[in-house]
């Protein structure tokens, strides 16, 4: 890259990081759609948070794993146990949002309430075709497939500029 990219500030480590996320993510997309997952989007979305966040990517991929889990299964129960029909009902949505915190501190999982949260969100907020139960299921499964994309990526070609372990 030499003058040029001191020219146009762009350095070996960020070229590098680029090209490997773009690399990860295309793969993550295309292995969701392979898979037929009908929000296949979700996949490469957890492949870019694990890849280019500022803390461990093992770290992270516990909390995204964990909460995703939680958040899809709770998200699940209350819609089974409340109807389709009730829609964005702000108290059941808010008392799931607290049940979510209080399981996740109880299950020694706190780091993970964001992504729980930001799961049964999706389930219980976003109109879908599907029952509840394989809605949560492809969720999990579709962010599930983004996480081990990325693992798979961070072991078999580091963070350029990162220690690796």
């Amino acid at each position: 890259m030499g003058d040029w990219g001191k020219r146009t500030g762009l350095g070996r480590e960020a070229f590098l990081n680029a090209l490997r996320t773009s690399v990860a993510t295309v793969a993550s997309l295309l292995l969701a759609r392979s898979l037929r997952l009908p929000e296949f989007y979700w996949a490469p979305i957890s492949t870019v948070v694990i890849l280019l966040s500022t803390i461990n990517p093992m770290t992270l991929a516990w909390q995204r794993f964990a909460g995703t889990a939680l958040g899809a299964a709770l998200g699940a129960l209350i819609a089974t146990l409340v109807g389709s029909g009730w829609g964005p009902n702000w108290a059941v949505y808010g008392g799931g949002i607290f049940v979510c915190g209080v399981l996740c501190s109880v299950l020694r999982v706190g780091s993970a309430y964001r992504f729980a949260a930001i799961t049964m969100t999706i389930v219980l907020l976003i109109a879908h075709q599907r029952p509840p139960w394989i809605v949560a299921m492809h969720r999990f499964v579709e962010v599930s497939l983004g996480i081990a994309v990325a693992l798979a990526v961070t072991k078999l070609w580091p963070a350029p500029g990162r220690e690796t372990g």
